[in-house]
């Protein structure tokens, strides 16, 4: 697992829109934010932190410009799985991967991945798919 440090234009951003961030994300009209619930591996305590997403066929990928070594990341894959409040709803997921460039390109257009890539860099993504409602 890698961890990059945050460079400062990203971590500037991080800082700056934290507050709105949290207040917004998961939140009915803000679908590219969302708050990712989460069991600490240690505490066992419930945890959240908000989250940019993009949603692919049957699950969400989200982008990790902190690298894969933080511990909310490293808490849902131990988990294996976790909880996204995204558009006003609860959904839960599981079988969360972490994936390289190549294969998240394909989830983003090219301007939601050129910005991203401006503002937030990354060389790791969280891949997790929906959990299907009971039948």
């Amino acid at each position: 697992m890698t961890t990059t440090a945050p460079t400062n234009t990203s971590w500037r951003l991080a800082r700056a829109t934290a507050p709105a961030t949290a207040l917004l994300a998961g939140r009915r009209w803000f679908p590219l934010w969302a708050i990712v619930r989460h069991r600490g591996r240690k505490s066992g305590r419930q945890l959240a932190v908000p989250v940019a997403i993009v949603t692919t066929t049957d699950g969400f990928i989200i982008n990790l410009p902190w690298g894969a070594g933080t511990n909310w990341v490293r808490n849902v894959l131990a988990a294996g799985g976790c909880t996204l409040r995204w558009k006003g709803a609860e959904h839960p997921a599981d079988r969360p991967r972490i994936v390289d460039a190549t294969e998240a390109r394909p989830y983003y257009s090219r301007l939601t991945w050129a910005i991203a890539q401006r503002l937030f860099p990354a060389d790791a993504w969280l891949l997790v798919h929906r959990v299907a409602p009971d039948s």
